[in-house]
């Protein structure tokens, strides 16, 4: 695909063969690193309103039990 410097238009339509080569999963393992996403079962997401009371829940409970931390503060 060539680029007109005249035209800065989208055009109306496009064909797969000007989108190049699609590769699968590609930045999967970036998007994974940088996002710690965990899913809650539907009666535990009922007991904590937003995201604020799930990080004090768990904060207060490595707290009570810091045998479950290492020494970087990780969960182990």
């Amino acid at each position: 695909m060539k680029k007109d410097e005249n035209n800065n238009e989208l055009r109306s339509e496009y064909k797969r063969e000007d989108l190049g080569e699609g590769i699968r999963g590609k930045h999967y393992e970036d998007y994974r690193q940088a996002n710690n996403l965990v899913l809650l079962d539907p009666d535990v997401a009922k007991a904590f309103p937003d995201d604020k009371s799930v990080n004090d829940a768990l904060k207060s409970l490595i707290k009570t039990d810091p045998a479950s931390t290492d020494s970087t503060g990780a969960l182990g």
